[in-house]
């Protein structure tokens, strides 16, 4: 909590429902956001915190259908509804109860959960990691990988979009006014541990792949911001598809960080739609859009595109009619991420080795933008 206060960050907490009591959740926030004389408020305070922290999200049980209590959907459906009931706001701490979604495409959950307890929730979740691999038998390596692996972990990063509209699509049916928030508070690129690592540490390297998927998946969020409210990558320091690197008093930043860094101007902003026609980056006898992309202006009318291109080959010309004149906007720039290499990454040694540079092949023109996305990159345009 100290660090969210430092980082003006809101904290999600999680409440344990497959091993804990109703007790101990409420107990936990009433210890938390209780404002008067309780004894967790007390105890709090004789433990040197006067005031009470703000906690506005609140998951009631994480992955109850797993490792949460292996629990079918109507059980858990149940057990949140009784849980919920205790997790209570105190004062002006209104919090927002997210209930424990579906894993994957697990669309009987999302339907039974919907259908029994939509009027106790705020939101609900869905996990999906990408995986190029298989789970059990060998998820791949994070960094020694040929093109068969670099275009089947992108078509399951797309396939972020189709459970989001499948999910969402049972959500309309109980929630047609969009009250109840997708929260995806579990995603990302998920590989076997970099060798000679604690193997329950879940550390791997982060390269131009992961930042393919970032901006991918980013742009899928994006496009769908009426529904998804919220989306945490795992995690953020060491573990999975980390921003950052440590080793001890050593810091590195991650091609995933630099995307993230790039696609925060879309925070705030309103979602530009548009049509995207896009050709196919082809692999063999499978294919996937080459093209990704998502737009957004901000309150000083500021457009900001951000687009990748999928294809590990071929340079792709954007070629798109943005009303400009009608946008007042007549200056363009643009940063690329992009590498000669597709396992290219920072490292302890080489820490800056992979991150955005000035992209030069960008003009507006007769309200034509026009610009040529290198080979497997990130492209951030900034029209204004």
């Amino acid at each position: 909590m100290e660090l969210c206060d430092l980082l003006d960050a809101e904290p999600y907490i999680s409440g344990n429902v497959g091993s804990g009591t109703i007790r101990e959740m409420q107990e936990w926030v009433d210890y938390i956001t209780h404002d008067g004389e309780s004894p967790m408020s007390d105890w709090r305070k004789e433990n040197g915190r006067e005031e009470p922290w703000s906690l506005k999200y609140f998951g009631v049980g994480n992955e109850n259908w797993g490792c949460g209590g292996n629990m079918r959907p109507e059980y858990y459906a149940d057990q949140y509804r009784n849980y919920q009931t205790y997790v209570r706001s105190h004062g002006d701490n209104e919090i927002f109860k997210i209930a424990c979604g579906a894993n994957v495409d697990d669309y009987n959950w999302t339907e039974v959960l919907m259908k029994n307890a939509a009027r106790q929730m705020d939101g609900l979740s869905l996990h999906y990691y990408t995986i190029p691999g298989d789970f059990w038998e060998g998820k791949g390596s994070a960094t020694d990988f040929k093109e068969d692996e670099w275009f089947i972990t992108l078509k399951k990063a797309l396939k972020m979009d189709e459970l989001i509209k499948k999910h969402g699509a049972i959500m309309d049916q109980y929630d047609p006014e969009k009250r109840i928030a997708m929260i995806v508070d579990e995603w990302g690129a998920w590989y076997d541990v970099e060798p000679g690592t604690n193997p329950g540490f879940l550390y791997q390297q982060n390269t131009l792949r992961d930042a393919l998927i970032a901006g991918v998946t980013l742009n899928i969020f994006n496009q769908h911001a009426d529904r998804v409210k919220m989306a945490n990558i795992a995690q953020t320091n060491n573990v999975l598809q980390a921003m950052i690197l440590t080793d001890e008093e050593d810091m590195i930043l991650t091609p995933s960080y630099h995307v993230f860094k790039m696609y925060k101007v879309h925070q705030d902003a309103d979602l530009l739609h548009f049509d995207l026609e896009s050709e196919n980056y082809k692999f063999e006898d499978q294919e996937i859009p080459a093209l990704n992309a998502s737009a957004s202006i901000n309150e000083a009318g500021e457009v900001n595109v951000t687009v990748c291109n999928l294809d590990p080959h071929k340079e792709i010309e954007l070629d798109t009619n943005l009303f400009a004149d009608k946008l007042n906007l007549s200056q363009v720039k643009a940063r690329v991420l992009t590498a000669d290499k597709l396992n290219a990454h920072n490292s302890f040694e080489n820490p800056e080795n992979l991150k955005p540079q000035k992209l030069k092949a960008v003009e507006l023109a007769d309200n034509q933008l026009k610009a040529k996305l290198p080979a497997a990159s990130v492209t951030l345009i900034t029209l204004n």
